[in-house]
């Protein structure tokens, strides 16, 4: 199947087939931008109630531009992947000040911009200014793989699929095209037990011939991950205030105020006494282990739960850290412990 022939396929099987209903809109530089950020490393189903709560908070990227980080992050609390958001706020900022509240339509412009990357840009380019651009996320990976039987190496790979990617795209209906390529993978050319009896493309897939779909892509070896252990200090005050600390921008809930943590081996009462330095009520309790699973390893956080017996004047909110007041709850993002701590779990 010749170049054009492929594209010419996926157009005509997504006018009948595409995925129809989703929030987003084609044609609005905004809408696709964050729909795009937020679909990196998530569900469709999954992103579509953040989506449309953002949209009502900022309806446009100067509202998102100006909002301050932690009402951004409130919204983004439960999405996971929180560098995300802080380069979505970072971006708006960026495209306010520096192309006057509209988005680049160009590549490189697009790259520049903080979160962007090469397939993002090209999916913000084909499908909110209808320019030709290939784009190689997950769906479009796999469809470029297994039509091609693209093996090797992840690098070697990598770049025979960009290679592919940009010969398929069409110089008429890009949008259309990038939108086909996207719905072909995430319905009919899955992760697992694809459909292949449903797929325009059936006639031309080199993987499909050899009947070695699931082969295709090739993934990195995973190793097993690494646990840690911490301990999650939960310290109320007794107006029944917690204590939260605003976690790193970079790394594990990126900005969000989570419990102080310590060693899993550490004294928990000295832990305590140093954070604070007020008498406890009483012993602190432990309770039961909480599992967190990241991209790149285990966490194991055992919550040590302590109330303050009086409020001391010494006990105030230090550069970093507050009292979070259940009752009278300010617009935060808070980290999942704390979520779970709040719902009772």
């Amino acid at each position: 199947m010749k170049a054009d022939d492929f594209a010419r396929a996926l157009l005509s099987w997504h006018r009948r087939h595409g995925r129809r209903g989703l929030p987003w809109r084609r044609g609005d530089p905004y809408r696709v931008w964050l729909s795009e950020i937020m679909l990196q490393q998530t569900r469709v189903e999954t992103v579509i109630p953040y989506y449309e709560r953002f949209l009502e908070a900022f309806p446009d990227v100067a509202a998102l531009a100006r909002a301050p980080v932690d009402q951004v992050l409130e919204l983004w609390s439960g999405l996971g992947y929180y560098g995300r958001a802080h380069r979505l706020h970072a971006t708006a900022r960026r495209v306010c000040d520096e192309h006057g509240g509209s988005f680049p339509s160009e590549l490189e412009a697009l790259q520049a911009l903080p979160g962007i990357g090469r397939s993002t840009a090209g999916a913000i380019r084909s499908l909110a200014f209808g320019l030709p651009a290939p784009i190689l996320d997950g769906n479009a990976r796999r469809v470029l793989a297994r039509y091609h039987a693209v093996g090797g190496t992840p690098a070697t790979a990598e770049r025979e699929l960009w290679e592919h990617a940009a010969r398929h795209v069409p110089a008429t209906q890009p949008a259309r095209y990038t939108q086909a390529i996207m719905d072909l993978g995430a319905t009919v050319c899955t992760r697992h037990r694809p459909s292949c009896g449903d797929c325009p493309l059936a006639a031309g897939c080199t993987a499909l011939a050899r009947a070695e779909v699931e082969r295709y892509p090739v993934r990195r070896q995973a190793g097993a991950l690494p646990l840690r252990r911490r301990l999650a200090l939960i310290i109320e005050d007794p107006q029944g205030r917690l204590l939260l600390e605003r976690r790193p921008a970079q790394g594990v809930w990126g900005g969000l105020w989570s419990f102080p943590e310590a060693a899993a081996d550490a004294d928990a009462a000295t832990c305590l006494a140093g954070l604070v330095g007020a008498p406890l009520e009483a012993a602190p309790q432990r309770g039961e282990p909480r599992h967190h699973t990241f991209s790149h390893y285990r966490l194991e956080l055992h919550p040590v739960h302590a109330r303050l017996r009086r409020r001391e004047a010494g006990v105030m909110e230090a550069q970093g850290r507050i009292w979070y007041n259940r009752m009278r709850p300010r617009r935060l993002g808070l980290a999942a412990p704390v979520r779970d701590f709040l719902r009772g779990g």
